[in-house]
């Protein structure tokens, strides 16, 4: 029965993987900067899901639980920082 999960997700991790393909494009062809910072925003979001499942896969989801909370940790304040400077550096036009 534990095949069955594993490989459940597996693919569950490479359809995610897939979807993380749409905000990578908003990354790179937002119109706007700020488009482009909710695109990094959600490649980070889906990061941490994929994170998850392969915490699943491997059976150490307390290992990878801790891992993903950093990672979020990160991914947050970097947005925010990435957003004050963005809007200081745009406001001077």
């Amino acid at each position: 029965m534990d095949t069955f999960f594993d490989t459940f997700f597996l693919y569950m991790a490479l359809a995610v993987g897939i979807i993380l393909l749409i905000p990578f494009y908003r990354v790179y062809k937002g119109p706007t900067l700020f488009d482009r910072l909710l695109g990094v925003a959600a490649v980070g979001g889906k990061t941490i899901t994929i994170v998850l499942l392969f915490g699943l896969i491997y059976g150490r989801l307390d290992m990878f639980i801790d891992i993903s909370l950093g990672y979020a940790i990160l991914n947050f304040v970097g947005v925010i920082a990435m957003t004050k400077y963005f809007k200081k550096s745009a406001s001077d036009y």
